[in-house]
């Protein structure tokens, strides 16, 4: 069964609050032991059947309508790929799997205020989630957030606090409230929990194909979503018996890509700190290091998408019947970069609705 341990001293996560950090050490917590096994499902609907498999079996079901997201072939000229539509969760993105197991840890262990600090996507799901059941939401936001994502986090009710300058400074006044009242923070970037849940992005593919995909595609913030994934296809593969998983690729703006230099091994120097890309503008991923460690020189790879290229690849998504947000369209260019390249199975994973973006040229 799944547990969520600290990445350098491996303490178990505490039984009680919500700490982001790890109290022996000060390093932050990830998954561990992550297993799959289809014979383990509950009759629950969403990422809620793989409960045992995520490690939460004793917390409560906090559901909304997240996971079992539609996976649709399409094509790009006569190369076929399919679109794991995350963009069709409950606030229109990914970041509502990971909100709706953390939600379920705020409600096991009785907490009702919660802090975060977020470009749009994951304080919409929180605001969601936290209207849902019962939690008071404060949430720190890039004074430049897209509109439609300011819209649904202040519907849902949260306190909405804009934040001027580059995204640092919200997640800076985020931490800085935990010190003024009695709250926790509820970061998508740095709690483990999310892990897990995007985790079940794998499980599903993978039963919706009846088969492993030969390459996967996802963007790329602080990590959460490509390494909970990669971690998914770890574990199936494990269930198997099969000696690999399927390839990974991750996709970041050219403008904010540490990683891809990283990978390439080459300095990172941040450019012009606005893409429309923008949950993707991430300059210190706090998965990164993981993720560097679990890729495979050869099998997989990580790309940096020219900004020029991000609106004409929206545009020609939507023109297929796939309506996403830019930072999710960058997967899109990804694997028009890799065709010539790519065989077998191709799944592009869509993080966010077209519907929560504001036509902005930069």
């Amino acid at each position: 069964m799944a547990r969520f341990v600290c990445v350098e001293c491996h303490h178990e996560y505490p039984k009680e609050g919500l700490p982001y950090l790890c109290p022996s050490c000060g390093s932050i917590f990830t998954l561990s032991d992550l297993n799959y096994d289809p014979n383990e499902k509950q009759p629950l609907p969403g990422i809620w059947a793989y409960k045992q498999s995520m490690g939460v079996s004793q917390n409560p079901v906090c559901y909304l309508g997240e996971g079992q997201t539609a996976l649709v072939e399409r094509e790009q000229n006569g190369f076929q790929f399919f679109a794991k539509l995350e963009s069709l969760n409950p606030s229109g993105s990914f970041k509502d799997r990971n909100c709706a197991i953390v939600t379920s840890f705020l409600k096991a262990r009785g907490i009702e205020n919660v802090v975060e600090d977020s470009s749009g996507n994951a304080g919409a799901s929180l605001a969601l989630y936290s209207a849902g059941f019962g939690i008071k939401g404060q949430i720190f936001v890039p004074a430049g957030t897209s509109g439609p994502k300011m819209d649904q986090i202040i519907a849902s009710g949260a306190r909405v606090q804009p934040i001027s300058g580059p995204r640092e400074n919200a997640h800076q006044a985020a931490l800085e409230e935990l010190g003024k009242s009695n709250t926790v923070y509820a970061s998508h970037a740095m709690l483990p929990f999310g892990l897990a849940a995007f985790a079940t992005i794998a499980f599903e593919i993978y039963e919706q194909l009846g088969s492993l995909p030969a390459t996967v595609y996802c963007p790329i913030g602080h990590g959460s979503l490509f390494l909970g994934v990669l971690l998914g296809f770890k574990a199936v593969s494990n269930y198997l018996g099969l000696s690999s998983r399927p390839s990974m690729i991750g996709v970041q703006p050219e403008r904010c890509s540490p990683l891809v230099s990283a990978w390439n091994h080459q300095p990172f120097y941040p450019g012009v700190l606005q893409s429309l890309a923008e949950g993707t503008m991430v300059t210190n991923p706090s998965r990164g290091k993981e993720i560097l460690q679990e890729l495979i020189p050869g099998k997989d790879d990580l790309l940096a998408i020219p900004e020029e290229d991000i609106e004409p690849a929206r545009i020609e998504l939507a023109r297929k019947g796939i309506y996403v947000e830019p930072t999710s369209a960058m997967v899109y260019s990804g694997l028009k970069m890799k065709s010539a390249s790519s065989s077998g199975i191709n799944v592009l994973v869509f993080s966010g609705n077209g519907l929560k973006y504001t036509v902005n040229k930069f």
